[in-house]
């Protein structure tokens, strides 16, 4: 199976990425534990275990690859595997049901049985972060489904774990954001506060960024918003706002600088984020993408034979 989202990955970027994770699992010269179950070939067979969207099949594929073992899947990507069935439980209660969990079959993986213990650990690491991503980052983007802006993530990631996590997010067709500095100048309040003004901050990054980048800049209030939008702001982000004020001072900007990009951040919960889906805003980043998430259960077995 190819993944829809694969194609956006450096094959360079990724092959360092996965070796650098398995020399940290097994950084000396010997794996004793490979060692004792040999190199004959084996099939393993990769399990889901709690409900959720799964992603990161790009980066189990490579890990295997790296290991000289073929991974074969039998789902895609983004996609909510229900691992709940109803199981008649008439002993106990009657004609009533309860849910049970399942496991749901995903992927065969052949290869040494040596390989495929090397590789286990490091595939089920990133699959259940890059789908515990996916799978919140999928609920706000089915809150938000009938709104007109976006939902993104932001740079507020694992560090040596931001490709995964921001693939994640890609997966639930939510924005990633900016990948690092050099996407976006981002002006915060310590980049204001250290160069004196807004205005003096915006010019002195656009002498360097030129025109081939956007400049976004932070603003607490109205006051600093239109400052930012007078300067030549590309992207004004309204931080730390109470859903109720946002409009408002959205909109007001909008009016004064219709080409304007209106962010919104700062504490946005799936349960208050529906306040902050008003037409005025075009962009609603939560860090609680790739912070706050809930890692799913995978697991690895080798099969008998």
């Amino acid at each position: 199976m190819s993944s829809q989202h694969a194609s956006s990955l450096s094959h360079l970027k990724l092959s360092t990425l996965i070796r650098s994770y398995l020399e940290e699992d097994c950084p000396g010269n010997f794996d004793i534990g490979g060692y004792t179950v040999g190199s004959d070939i084996k099939t393993a067979h990769l399990y889901l275990k709690s409900s959720g969207v799964l992603a990161g099949v790009p980066f189990v594929n490579a890990v295997f690859k790296e290991l000289e073992c073929t991974v074969k899947w039998m789902t895609s990507e983004n996609l909510l595997p229900e691992t709940k069935k109803y199981i008649p439980q008439t002993a106990i209660e009657g004609k009533s049901y309860t849910y049970t969990e399942r496991p749901i079959l995903l992927a065969t993986i052949t290869g040494p049985a040596n390989s495929l213990l090397f590789g286990e650990r490091t595939a089920l690491n990133i699959l259940s972060r890059c789908s515990g991503v996916s799978t919140v980052s999928n609920r706000y983007a089915e809150l938000a489904k009938d709104w007109s802006g976006t939902i993104a993530g932001t740079r507020k990631t694992t560090p040596g774990f931001r490709l995964i996590e921001k693939y994640g997010l890609l997966v639930s067709n939510v924005d990633t954001h900016r990948l690092d500095l050099s996407h976006m100048v981002m002006l915060k309040d310590n980049h204001i506060w250290s160069h004196g003004s807004i205005t003096l901050a915006i010019k002195k990054a656009r002498s360097g960024c030129g025109f081939t980048s956007k400049i976004e800049v932070e603003c607490r209030n109205l006051e600093e918003g239109l400052e930012a939008g007078e300067a030549g702001a590309d992207v004004i982000m309204l931080d730390n706002y109470i859903g109720c004020e946002v409009e408002n001072d959205a909109r007001e900007i909008k009016e004064m600088y219709p080409g304007v990009i209106i962010e919104v951040s700062g504490g946005i919960t799936e349960e208050s984020l529906e306040e902050y889906l008003q037409p005025s805003v075009d962009v609603i980043s939560v860090g609680k993408l790739t912070q706050g998430y809930e890692c799913l259960d995978f697991s690895l077995k080798i099969q008998r034979e």
